[in-house]
């Protein structure tokens, strides 16, 4: 008869596997995130965009196409120490319960985001790592069993697994581009998730390679789902179906399965040349604490990030023309002046808008909201809305082009500036021609970091306040702004305080 130590595949030296996969592994299991960079800003930058994701979760409870999706897959299925859903009463195992968070923290595109070679939203993370916490510390109280030596996970150390995901992601996509071959950024969601996920659940580094090499060779999300003629919600809750698959492999890990050490570098059969052309990633930088720090909020509007500074010219330029007695009516034509990445993704100019995900990924459209109702808000994009209904809307998205200025997308990759820039010239039907409008680092970025981090705090009071009673909301806040009581906080019950009823 065989023993379960049969079924338990023996980790392979790191020498056989692809360096990349290595590199990843030691920085997931080793890296410690104790520099003073680390303790003063990116653990601090942590707690923002962790507080800011769990209110755009809550937000995305408001949208029945989201809240459709959620909740364990027989109704009614309540799960023995399970994770928490932050705003419902779902009681879920963690694969399931990642998908649940990731879906509600991306349904939005609201939360942070990382713009470079490949784009995302390295906080989508946060599904897995939340999850599995969760769930891991009511477990390992619940007695029984002890998973990863019975660690209880605390708000801290959720944060600086945020850091080292961030990371991952974050340097992975610097360089390399995954949309040019057609595969979506969530790839990478996968991959980071699976890589820190390891190390919560106690894996040993080479039980981490064999749990990356899993979600590498794991089959790969495309992005016809982001473009016309195929746009659709499944972009919505693609993160989602990353964190839950990230989740599933460690957890086939943890239970004995093993690894593919050349699942890159593999002739013919390998990710490299079945998907990437043949060609092997490149790295700008080592992996540390870079992304965490250079982040992006969202700070002002829920819409594609290369779309934010855009429509804040279109809301700068709408003071000049109530200035001038004037409004989106009396506006005959835009030219936006753009970095190329803009263009690619969301220039839509003549393309129907069909559904939300088409109007959330349209700069036209975003930007003709802006002048037409001097907002931009998560209910613009419904087909019932009042902005997806107007014909002015509708006529002004179509007079509005999209030209590249190389220079911005030269400042876009670099390193020194990351900048997302957009200009506006607006002409009148009066023939007069405004002063071209132009924003190069949005409300959220780096460079204006201090300025976001009280609209962001606003931003997340905003989204707590339609589900909890006014005490609680001060309560939740309150946490929130005491950095020492927030971080030494145990997750399952910070999670409790979210539960709803």
């Amino acid at each position: 008869m065989l023993t379960k130590s049969d079924a338990m595949a023996a980790p392979k030296a790191p020498q056989e596997f692809d360096s990349e996969i290595v590199d990843m592994a030691s920085y997931a299991t080793n890296y410690k995130v104790t520099s003073d960079l680390a303790k003063d800003n990116q653990i601090d930058t942590a707690r923002f965009v962790f507080l800011d994701t769990l209110g755009c979760g809550l937000k995305a409870l408001e949208f029945p196409q989201c809240t459709k999706l959620l909740g364990p897959v027989v109704p009614g299925t309540t799960v023995p120490n399970g994770t928490r859903v932050p705003g419902t009463n779902y009681v879920l195992d963690p694969v399931l319960g990642a998908f649940n968070i990731g879906t509600i923290i991306r349904w939005l595109d609201f939360n942070d985001c990382w713009l470079a070679a490949e784009w995302g939203h390295p906080s989508d993370n946060l599904g897995a790592i939340l999850a599995v916490a969760d769930w891991v510390n009511r477990t390992n109280k619940a007695g029984g069993e002890k998973i990863a030596g019975g660690k209880i996970f605390t708000v801290k150390d959720v944060l600086e697994y945020m850091v080292k995901a961030h990371e991952i992601q974050g340097v992975m996509a610097l360089d390399n581009s995954f949309n040019k071959v057609g595969l979506d950024h969530v790839l990478l969601v996968k991959v980071a998730s699976t890589s820190v996920v390891a190390n919560m659940l106690g894996l040993s580094e080479g039980q981490t390679r064999d749990a990356i090499s899993q979600a590498w060779v794991d089959g790969q999300s495309m992005r016809t789902y982001r473009h016309t003629p195929n746009t659709m919600s499944r972009k919505s809750w693609a993160a989602g179906d990353a964190c839950q698959k990230a989740v599933n492999l460690c957890l086939k890990v943890l239970g004995g399965e093993g690894g593919m050490p050349t699942v890159l570098t593999a002739p013919t059969w390998g990710f490299y040349d079945v998907n990437f052309h043949g060609k092997k990633f490149s790295f700008q930088r080592e992996y540390g604490a870079y992304v965490m720090e250079n982040v992006l909020f969202k700070v002002s509007y829920p819409a594609e990030f290369h779309s934010q500074t855009a429509i804040e010219a279109a809301q700068r330029i709408n003071k000049k023309l109530k200035s001038m007695g004037k409004t989106a009516e009396d506006i005959e034509e835009v030219t936006n002046r753009t970095h190329e990445a803009c263009i690619r993704i969301i220039d839509k100019q003549f393309k129907p808008m069909d559904n939300y995900a088409d109007r959330d990924h349209c700069v036209q459209y975003m930007v003709s909201v802006m002048f037409c109702y001097d907002r931009l808000e998560a209910g613009d994009y419904p087909d019932n809305s009042e902005a997806a209904q107007s014909p002015l809307v509708e006529s002004l998205r179509q007079r509005i082009k999209c030209v590249e200025d190389p220079q911005f997308t030269k400042d876009y990759h670099d390193p020194s500036k990351r900048t997302i820039s957009n200009a506006l010239t607006v002409k009148l039907k009066d023939g007069t021609t405004l002063e071209e409008e132009v924003v190069e680092a949005p409300l959220g970025h780096r460079l204006r970091r201090e300025e976001a981090k009280p609209e962001i705090l606003a931003k997340y009071l905003r989204h707590l306040e339609p589900h909890f009673s006014k005490e609680h909301v001060k309560k939740l806040v309150d946490l929130g702004n005491d950095a020492e009581k927030l971080y030494k906080t145990e997750v399952d019950e910070y999670m409790d305080m979210y539960v709803k009823s």
